[in-house]
This record gives C-alpha cells, sequence and structure tokens, in this order.
C-alpha cells in the first residue's frame, strides 16, 4: 500500500520510537541487572531459587504489563476516551485498580500462605539439594507481593498510553531492574554480617523496584486531570467489558510466559545450573521483542482501538500491516545475529565472577535455540491485542491453549533427548505455530492484511538478512584469527566491529532493495537521538 493509504503510519512509527528509546534503557539496565545477578551467584543454587521464587509474579507480570490486561484495558478504556471524555475514563480506571488491588491481593496472601506447596509443586527436586527448597519457598514468600505492585502499574502505563504518553510507562519497568542494582551492589556485600542470604537482597529488591514502577508513572497522569478514587462500580459496564477480557485474554496471551514456567519446571530435574541458563537466555532472546515487538504494538494497540471504535478497517489493515513489516525489518536480523553470535553475546555479557566458561556455553547453546522462535514471539504481541480490541478475544484464546498444550507434549519428548536444550527448541516452534495460525485467523477478520506487500517486503527482508548473515559468520571467524585471546576487552571489540559490519551490510541491502520499512526504522532511530542530544 502507498504511503498516502496509511496516513497513521508515520504517527505508530513515532510512538514506537518514543515507547522504544524507554524501553532501550529499561532493557539496558536490565542486562546490568543479570550481570550483576550473573557475577555474585553464577548459575548456582541461588540464582536456580531466585530464578523459580520469582517465576510465578514474574509470569503474571509480564502477562499484565505487556499483555492480557493491556489487551483488555486500552482498548476498553481507548474506546471510553474516545466517546465519553475524561472523566468517564477515570471513572472507569479507578474501578479497574480496585478490583486488581481485591484479586491480587487475595493471590499474594494465598501465595505467600501456600509458598511451601507451591515450591513443591513447581521445583519438586530442588528438595535433592540441601537448603535449596527451602531458599526458594522462603523468597517465593517474599517477592509475591510484587503481583499486585505490578498490576496496578499495568494500569497506569495502559492509561498513559492511551493518553499519548509513552516514555514513562516504558521507563517504568527500569525502576526494577534499578532497585536490583544498586541494593544489590550497595547491600549484598553486607547481607553476612547481618544475617541475610546474599540472594534475599535481591528478593527485597524486586519489590522495592515494583514500588518505584508506581511513583514514576503517577505524576504524568495526574497532570493529565486523573484523580485516584476508592471506589468500585460493579455496575460499570466497561468494568465488565475489561474484566470479561481479561480472563480470557490472560489464556490468550499467556502462551509463551506459561511455556516458560513449563520450562522452568522441567529445568528443575537437569541438574544445577539449567534453571539459570535457560532464563539468561530467554532474557537475552526476549531483548529484541521488549525493544520492537512489545513497542510496536504498544503503539499500534490503542490506534487499532480507536478505529474499531470508527469502524475505519482499511486504516486497521493498514497499521497492522505497518507493524508486522516493521517488527520483520527488526527481527529477522536479529534472529540470525542471535544464533551467530550466541557464544560472544553470553561471554562478553555475563561470563564474570561466578558465571563460568561452562555455563556461558551452556546459555549460548538455549539462546541459538530460543531465537529461532523470536520472530513469532513478536508476532503474537502485535496481533493477539487487535484480536481483543476487535472483540474477538476467544480466537487467540483457542489458539494459544492448543499452543500450550502443544508445548508441554513436545518439551516433555524433547527435554528426554536433548536436555534442557531441548525445552528451548520446543517452546520456539510452539511459538512459531501460535503465531502462525492467529496471524491467518486475524487476516479472515480483517479481511485482508495487504497480503501482496507483506510479501514483498519479507522476501526483500529475507534477502538483506542473509547477506547481513554471510557478512556475520565470515567476519567473526576472520576477527578469531585477527585478534586471538579471552581478554573481556579483545571479545568486545570483536564482538563490537562484527556487530557493526552486520548492521552496514544489513542497511546496505536495504537501500539497495528499497526496503520500505528501512526508511522508516532509520528515520525512528535518529529522530530518538536527535530529542536526546537536545
Amino acid at each position: 500500500m502507498a504511503d498516502s493509504d496509511s496516513p497513521g503510519h508515520p504517527r505508530l512509527a513515532r510512538s514506537a520510537g518514543v515507547f522504544g528509546l524507554a524501553t532501550i534503557t529499561s532493557r539496558v539496565l536490565g542486562l546490568v541487572r543479570d550481570q550483576v545477578l550473573a557475577f555474585y551467584f553464577g548459575a548456582g543454587d541461588a540464582n536456580d531459587a531466585f530464578r523459580i521464587a520469582s517465576r510465578i509474579p514474574s509470569l503474571v507480570r509480564d502477562l499484565f504489563a505487556e499483555g492480557a490486561l493491556s489487551a483488555a484495558f486500552v482498548p476498553t478504556f481507548a474506546r471510553t476516551l474516545t466517546l465519553h471524555g475524561r472523566e468517564r475514563s477515570w471513572e472507569l480506571a479507578s474501578s479497574v485498580i480496585n478490583a486488581l488491588l481485591i484479586v491480587t491481593g487475595l493471590l499474594v496472601v494465598g501465595g505467600m500462605v501456600f509458598a511451601e506447596p507451591l515450591v513443591r509443586l513447581f521445583a519438586s527436586e530442588f528438595t535433592a539439594v540441601p537448603g535449596k527448597f527451602e531458599l526458594t519457598v522462603s523468597l517465593t514468600r517474599i517477592v509475591f507481593p510484587f503481583l499486585t505492585l505490578v498490576a496496578v502499574a499495568a494500569v497506569l502505563m495502559g492509561m498513559l498510553n492511551s493518553l499519548g504518553h509513552f516514555f514513562v510507562p516504558a521507563l517504568s519497568p527500569a525502576m526494577f531492574n534499578v532497585a536490583v542494582i544498586v541494593m544489590s551492589l550497595a547491600l549484598i556485600p553486607l547481607a553476612p554480617s547481618i544475617g541475610l542470604e546474599p540472594i534475599t537482597i535481591v528478593a527485597l529488591a524486586t519489590v522495592v523496584g515494583g514500588i518505584g514502577q508506581l511513583v514514576i508513572q503517577w505524576p504524568p497522569l495526574v497532570k493529565e486531570g486523573f484523580r485516584y478514587r476508592p471506589v468500585l462500580n460493579l455496575r460499570d459496564e466497561a468494568l465488565h467489558k475489561v474484566l470479561l477480557l481479561m480472563g480470557p485474554g490472560t489464556i490468550g496471551l499467556a502462551a509463551t510466559q506459561i511455556n516458560v514456567l513449563v520450562n522452568s519446571v522441567l529445568a528443575t530435574g537437569q541438574g544445577t545450573g539449567a534453571v539459570s541458563w535457560l532464563d539468561f537466555a530467554f532474557r537475552l532472546m526476549y531483548l529484541p521483542i521488549g525493544l520492537f515487538g512489545v513497542s510496536i504494538a504498544a503503539a499500534a494497540t490503542p490506534a487499532i482501538s480507536r478505529m474499531v471504535a470508527e469502524q475505519d478497517f482499511g486504516r486497521i489493515r493498514a497499521t497492522l500491516a505497518n507493524a508486522l513489516g516493521l517488527m520483520m525489518f527488526l527481527n529477522l536480523p536479529a534472529t540470525v545475529g542471535l544464533i551467530l553470535l550466541a557464544q560472544p553475546i553470553v561471554a562478553v555479557i555475563f561470563e564474570h565472577g561466578e558465571f563460568t566458561a561452562a555455563d556461558t556455553q551452556a546459555t549460548a547453546a538455549a539462546l541459538q535455540l530460543y531465537a529461532l522462535g523470536l520472530v513469532g514471539y513478536s508476532i503474537v504481541r502485535i496481533i493477539s491485542p487487535a484480536f481483543y480490541a476487535l472483540g474477538r478475544s476467544r480466537i487467540p484464546v483457542a489458539v494459544s491453549a492448543g499452543s500450550v498444550i502443544v508445548n508441554v507434549a513436545l518439551n516433555v519428548a524433547l527435554v528426554n533427548t536433548m536436555g534442557y536444550r531441548g525445552l528451548a527448541l520446543g517452546t520456539s516452534i510452539t511459538a512459531i505455530l501460535n503465531a502462525s495460525i492467529q496471524l491467518l485467523l486475524l487476516r479472515r477478520e480483517v479481511q485482508g492484511l495487504n497480503g501482496a506487500r507483506l510479501a514483498a517486503s519479507f522476501a526483500r527482508i529475507l534477502v538483506a538478512t542473509a547477506a547481513m548473515g554471510l557478512v556475520t559468520a565470515a567476519g567473526h571467524w576472520q576477527l578469531l584469527s585477527i585478534m586471538p585471546g579471552d581478554a573481556l576487552t579483545t571479545q568486545m571489540l570483536r564482538l563490537a566491529i562484527t556487530i557493526f559490519m552486520a548492521l552496514m551490510t544489513l542497511a546496505a541491502m536495504a537501500q539497495i532493495l528499497r526496503i520500505r520499512e528501512y526508511g522508516e526504522a532509520r528515520d525512528l532511530v535518529i529522530g530518538r537521538f536527535k530529542r536526546l542530544a537536545r
């Protein structure tokens, strides 16, 4: 489709850029956080215990902040804002916040009381290691309140996105990372002297970070005129719609996170370190999703919701096609880069302190297999919210529920032949299957997705990515012979040069092939840095 036919595209790119800039900050801090944890705890028992303890609250965090709540609340809030104005929207937001306080409050109390059987359910293998099970139970009780904090923070994020604010809500997860980094560096060395396990500091920092996510988002909402009210109007039709969408929405968008939870459970039987290897690898793979898939989706979802309210299906198709095109241009090359450079990436980022070379090899192997599903994960992030905006929440629910069943079956089979690596491969296969089916069904719902344009873009992007991959592989091996050695500075320099060559090749091929998305991505990035400079 010509640009003229898609008037919302520049605005979408700008909104995604604002979101992406803040998300870059948060994700970089997330990497620093993981570096700190790897340095102090490696892939040992304490890190395994914390990963399992935080898995359930983290699952809910990912669903709320980047999934089910956004898919249910944002379309309803945006529609209310468009049709009924701000006062009515503030009332809806207060009701949703209060409903979540009640529901998640009960879940938190239940999780803390029943932490021991909960951990036994998910990590019974930990009982074989003295003290590991008990430590996991203790950490679980500490981190559970994070669930309520992040649920409310997700409502604030949805409100700000609907009001055209993308930077602050995208930056809010950074508060969690900052809390973990600062408290870990300051207090872990002191933990033994105050009678605490060092990993307990990380659990406490998680809760402090959740509070920070609320604090940073409140001022811009107040500036917009929002005033929280302790009311819960159970007869509010808009509230009913949010809650009804959230139920199936949780299932519909939960596939990836539930699959990761299944991986964690199965990984507990693969020996010390397997849980941490998979978690470190998944976080690295998820970086492009956080930077591109989630940011594009966060910008597109309110726009699509407004277009649904206006019954403008032509613009809906154009916006979805543009979002998918941008995602492919950004994440197909990222997939190839992660596969080819998994080992040096993991070594440079994590191989310090208690994190060994063996941990690097194990994490890199998982990263390569997780990366195979990167595009699938990103597609789901973009198109699943569209189903909810269209009032067709049952479709992603059914597809995702089926994908969870497929994933469990695949992982149980593959873990017996490939060990922990089979868990990463099974999850990626499931992600691609889930995305493919949802994409076909969404195409039917909106009477097409500008398929000819998407196919042409995909072909060009594939050629450019292949060229980039060849240069990356050849360049990396050549640099290993020119610049041998395992010193950190040498590894960093080799990796930086290789990535630079890859990006230059991708840019050159994009210009030669006239890839439309390249111009949008380039202008978006340059615009962000110009704003930073000012």
